[in-house]
C-alpha cells in the first residue's frame, strides 16, 4: 500500500487528536524495537551498512595511510576512507584536483527532492543504490500556528507529497511526512554517525557532521550519481584547522563561534574547504552545539566541517537509541580524531590555522544581508547609530535547523521563565520552530512549549518555515524594518520577502533576551527591562541542559519506509506545481559564437538571487513556471537601483531577465551571463541551475564560482568559466556578443579564449579558465550529466 502524509505524529507528540489529510491512502508507522532501553525508539536505520563500515574501517583506513604515507588529517581520514576505489589512495593535491568517492547515505528536503527524482526518473533506474531519505519539510507554511499551518500546506502541496511518497515507495527511500521536523535536525538524530559521509540536496548539510562524521551540501544531479550508485566526483578540498581554546561562558553560545569565525573568514573563506576543529575547546562543547557550528559552515562557503569523536557524541547517540553505534565507534576512537602530529605542528598539515578562546567570546550579531557582517554585541549601541540601522526590533524568530536543539530550547526557555516571573512582556512577534518531533515532544513533556505559549510565543510547525521564506508575515512593514533570528541567513527578501527587512543572526539566548529589550542596541549583559509595578530587572545568565535529563520523549517518528508496492508515477497535467523533465539538447561539439550578454551581475550574487524563494518556492517542480523568476533579484551592473531589467538586443528594448532570454530561445538562440566573485553562494539550490539551462543560458563567465553551484552548473551543461584575470569582468559591456573559441581542443587545464565583440565593432580577448575533469566535459557534451547517465543505462540495457 503506497505511504500517506498526515499531521499523525505531530498531533501525537502535541497530545492532540485530529484527522490526518491524507494525499494516499491509508497510514502506515514504523515498529518500535522491542527493547528494555527506554532510549530506543525505532530500529536504528541502515545498521548492516554501519555495521559493515566500521568493520571495514581499519582495512580502508590502512589503505588511505599507505597511499598518503604521513601523518592524517581527521578529515583525510573520513573523507578518504570513502573513496569509491580504494586504491586511488594517495596524496592528493588539495585545492586542484578531483576524487570519487561513495557516501554512506543521501538525504533530501522536498524542495530539491523534486528535482532530484524527477532526473533519478529520467536515468530509469529500478530502485536507489545508497541509503536515502526525503524529508518534507520547506513547504509548510509559517503563519498561524503548528496544526492550522500544516493543514493548510498538507492540502496546497498534495499533489507534490503525493509525488515524492510515490516515488520513495517506488524506489525504496524513507519517507518523512510534513511536520515530522527538519531534515538535518532528522539526519542528526537518526542518520549521522562518527566517521560516516552523508551527502544531501540542501547546503546546510553539514549539521550532520555533529556526532564526527563529515556531511556535505551537493545539487540534485549531484544525488542522481549517488542514487545510481556511480562514482561521487568531489573537488579535493583544502583543510583549515580552527583550534579551540578555554570554555563558552555566560550568554555565548556555540552560534556565536561560528559568527565570530564567519567575521574572521568571510563568506568566501571556507569556499573549497573541509573546517576541522581540534584543540581542548572541542571538548566543552555538547553534539549538538557541533551541529550548529557545523550547519553554518555553510556560510563560509565550504565543503563541510569535521569534529574529533568524543563523550558528548557519545551521550547523544545513546539519547537517541544508537547505542550499538557507541559501541563500534569506541572501537576506533583513536581514529575518530586527527593523528597526534597533526596537533603536535598543526600549521604543517593544516592550508590555514585559526585559533578561537571561547573563553573570551562574547555573544555576536551578524547583518544585515550578510552572515559574514559580524559585530560583537557590546559594540551594538555603537553600530546602530553609527551604520543607521533600525534600533526597534519588529519581530523574532528562533528554532530552525541551526539552533533547535533541546539544550537551545531549554536555555531560551530559561529566558522566558525569567520573563514570566518578573512580568516582562515581549515587546515584538515571537515565533518558534521546532526542530523535530522528537524535540517538541520532550519539549511538551518538560513544560518548555508552554512557558513559550505563556508568553505569547507562536509555536509553528517542525519544519523550516520562515528560515526559507515561508513566513506569511502578517502586517509585513512597507519601510526599513529589523527582525532578529537564530537562523543561518541573513539575506535580502529571504524570510519575509521583504527587500527592506534587514534581519540579524544571533543565538536563541539572545534572540529571546532581544525580544523582551526590544531594541538593537539592547544588551542582556549589562541592560535592564522593566518588570511588573515598574522595576528594573536585569536578566540572569540563561541555562539549560544539554540532553534531557528523563530522556527524550516518547514520540511517533513520521517517517515511512518503502513497500515498493508503487509501480508507476503519474502527475495530474492540470498541476502547474510539477512536470516531468525532458532531456536538455548536448552540445553541437562546435565553438561558441555570437552569444548575446544576458546580464552583467555585479556584486553579491547567491542562489537566492538567482531563483528567489519566497512564493516562488512551489514551483521548484515546474522548470518553466519557476524560470520566470530567473535573476530577478540580481543587480545589473549596466542599470544600478533596477531588478529585473535587461537590455534585449533582438527588439533594442529592456525586459524582465527571463523574458529576455525567451524571446532569445524562441530564435534558437542561446545566451551568456556574465558575474562577479563568489557567484552562486548559499543554497544548494539546484534550480538556480536548471534554471539558466533551461532558459538556454550556455556559458556563465564568472570572477569565482561557489563550490556547489559551480558543480550544479556543469551537472546541467552550463559551460562555467571564470576570468583568468578578474579584471576582465570589467571589459564587458552591455550590447555585447560573446564566443568561446576553442572548444574543439576542450582538455582538463587548459584555459580557453572569450571574444567580447562590442557594439562599436571592436573587440577584446581575455582568457579563461575553467576546472573540468575529463568526465565533466563528458557531461558538456552530452548536455548534461544525467543525458551521459541515461546513455550509458540504455547501452547497457542494450547489451545485456
Amino acid at each position: 500500500m503506497p505511504v500517506s502524509v498526515s499531521r499523525r505524529s505531530l498531533l501525537k507528540a502535541s497530545g492532540l487528536t485530529a484527522a490526518a489529510v491524507s494525499v494516499n491512502g491509508a497510514a502506515s508507522a514504523v515498529a518500535s524495537a522491542a527493547t528494555k532501553d527506554i532510549n530506543v525508539q525505532h530500529p536504528i536505520r541502515n545498521i548492516e551498512h554501519i555495521r559493515a563500515f566500521y568493520k571495514n574501517f581499519p582495512t580502508r583506513l590502512a589503505a588511505v595511510r599507505k597511499g598518503f604515507n604521513r601523518p592524517l588529517t581527521l578529515s583525510e581520514k573520513i573523507l578518504y576512507t570513502h573513496l569509491y576505489h580504494i586504491e586511488d589512495a594517495r596524496d592528493f593535491k588539495r585545492g586542484h584536483e578531483f576524487a570519487n568517492f561513495r557516501p554512506d547515505q543521501l538525504v533530501m528536503e522536498d524542495l530539491t527532492a523534486q528535482s532530484a527524482m524527477q532526473q533519478f526518473l529520467v536515468a530509469e533506474f529500478p530502485k536507489v543504490q545508497l541509503p536515502s531519505s526525503i524529508h518534507c519539510d520547506h513547504l509548510t507554511l509559517a503563519s498561524e500556528g503548528a496544526i492550522k499551518d500544516l493543514k493548510v500546506s498538507n492540502y496546497d502541496n498534495r499533489v507534490t507529497y503525493k509525488f515524492l511518497s510515490d516515488v520513495s515507495d517506488k524506489l525504496g527511500i524513507d519517507f518523512w511526512e510534513p511536520g515530522a521536523g527538519i531534515i538535518h535536525q532528522e539526519t542528526l538524530e537518526n542518520y549521522a554517525y562518527p566517521g560516516c559521509l552523508i551527502v544531501g540536496c540542501d547546503s546546510h548539510t553539514p549539521n550532520g557532521s555533529g556526532l564526527g562524521g563529515i556531511a556535505i551540501g551537493i545539487g540534485g544531479a549531484d544525488a542522481v550519481d549517488c542514487m545510481s550508485g556511480v562514482e561521487w566526483e568531489l573537488p579535493v578540498p583544502k583543510v583549515i584547522g580552527v583550534k579551540l581554546t578555554g570554555e563558552l561562558k555566560g550568554w555565548s553560545t556555540p552560534k556565536d563561534v561560528i559568527l565570530k569565525l564567519l567575521g574572521i573568514l568571510s563568506v568566501k573563506g571556507g569556499t573549497n574547504a573541509i573546517i576541522e576543529y581540534f584543540g581542548p575547546g572541542t571538548d566543552t562543547l555538547s553534539a549538538t552545539g557541533k551541529a550548529t557550528i557545523a550547519n553554518m559552515g555553510a556560510e563560509l562557503g565550504a565543503t563541510s566541517s569535521v569534529f574529533p569523536y568524543d563523550s558528548h557524541m557519545m551521550d547523544y547517540l545513546r539519547k537517541t537509541g544508537r547505542e550499538e553505534i557507541v559501541l563500534m565507534a569506541n572501537k576506533i576512537a583513536g581514529d575518530l580524531r586527527a593523528d597526534k602530529a597533526v596537533y603536535e605542528n598543526p600549521s604543517k598539515f593544516y592550508d590555514q590555522v585559526i585559533t578561537i578562546d571561547l573563553s573570551t567570546l562574547e555573544p555576536q550579531v551578524s547583518g544585515p544581508f550578510s552572515p559574514d557582517a559580524d559585530m560583537n554585541l557590546s559594540e551594538m549601541k555603537e553600530n546602530v547609530k553609527k551604520k543607521g540601522l533600525s534600533d526597534k526590533i519588529e519581530a523574532v524568530l528562533i528554532g530552525s535547523c541551526t539552533n533547535s536543539s533541546y539544550e537551545d530550547i531549554s536555555r531560551a526557555a530559561s529566558i522566558a521563565q525569567q520573563a514570566l516571573d518578573h512580568g516582562i512582556s515581549v515587546k515584538c512577534p515571537m515565533f518558534l520552530s521546532p526542530g523535530s518531533n522528537l524535540v517538541k515532544a520532550t519539549m511538551d513533556r518538560d513544560g518548555l512549549t508552554q512557558v513559550f505559549q505563556k508568553l505569547g510565543v507562536t509555536v509553528l510547525a517542525n519544519a523550516c518555515g520562515p528560515c526559507v521564506g515561508m513566513w506569511n508575515r502578517k502586517n509585513n512593514p512597507k519601510r526599513k524594518n529589523t527582525i532578529v533570528h537564530g537562523f543561518n541567513r541573513n539575506f535580502r527578501k529571504r524570510n519575509d520577502g521583504n527587500p527592506l527587512t534587514e534581519a540579524f543572526l544571533v543565538s536563541p539566548d539572545i534572540a529571546v533576551a532581544y525580544a523582551l529589550g526590544g531594541r538593537l542596541s539592547f544588551n542582556p549583559m549589562t541592560d535592564t527591562v522593566t518588570g511588573k509595578d515598574g522595576k528594573a530587572v536585569k536578566l540572569e545568565v540563561p541555562h539549560g541542559n544539554e540532553l534531557p535529563p528523563k530522556g527524550f520523549a516518547r514520540a511517533g517518528t513520521g517517517c515511512h519506509t518503502a513497500t515498493f508496492k508503487t509501480k508507476v508515477i503519474k502527475i495530474d497535467p492540470s498541476y502547474d506545481r510539477l512536470r516531468l523533465l525532458d532531456p536538455f539538447p548536448a552540445w553541437n561539439g562546435k565553438d561558441i559564437q555570437g552569444l548575446p550578454l544576458l546580464i552583467k551581475v555585479k556584486g553579491k550574487c547567491t542562489t537566492d538571487h538567482i531563483s528567489p524563494a519566497g512564493k516562488w518556492i512551489h514551483y521548484v517542480g515546474n522548470i518553466s513556471r519557476i524560470s520566470d523568476n530567473t535573476l530577478s533579484v540580481a543587480d545589473n551592473a549596466f542599470q544600478p537601483g533596477k531588478l529585473d531589467h535587461v537590455f534585449n538586443q533582438k527588439t533594442g528594448t529592456y525586459d524582465k531577465v527571463s523574458s529576455v532570454a525567451k524571446s532569445y530561445k524562441a530564435a534558437n538562440q542561446f545566451s551568456c551571463v556574465v558575474a562577479d566573485e563568489n557567484y552562486g553562494e548559499g543554497s544548494s539550490r539546484e534550480q538556480a541551475a536548471m534554471q539558466p539551462r533551461y532558459l538556454n543560458v550556455q556559458v556563465i563567465i564568472a570572477r569565482s564560482f561557489a563550490r556547489i553551484h559551480e558543480t550544479n552548473l556543469k551537472k546541467q551543461g552550463i559551460l562555467a568559466l571564470t576570468f583568468a584575470n578578474p579584471d576582465d569582468w570589467n571589459k564587458v559591456q552591455e550590447k555585447d556578443r560573446i564566443s568561446v573559441v576553442g572548444m574543439k581542443d576542450f582538455k582538463p587545464g587548459k584555459p580557453l579564449t572569450v571574444i567580447l565583440s562590442h557594439a562599436d565593432g571592436s573587440q577584446d580577448r581575455v582568457q579563461v579558465n575553467h576546472t573540468y575533469t575529463d568526465r565533466q566535459i563528458e557531461w558538456f557534451r552530452y548536455g548534461s550529466s544525467l543525458n551521459m547517465l541515461r546513455a550509458q543505462n540504455q547501452a547497457k540495457a542494450k547489451n545485456a
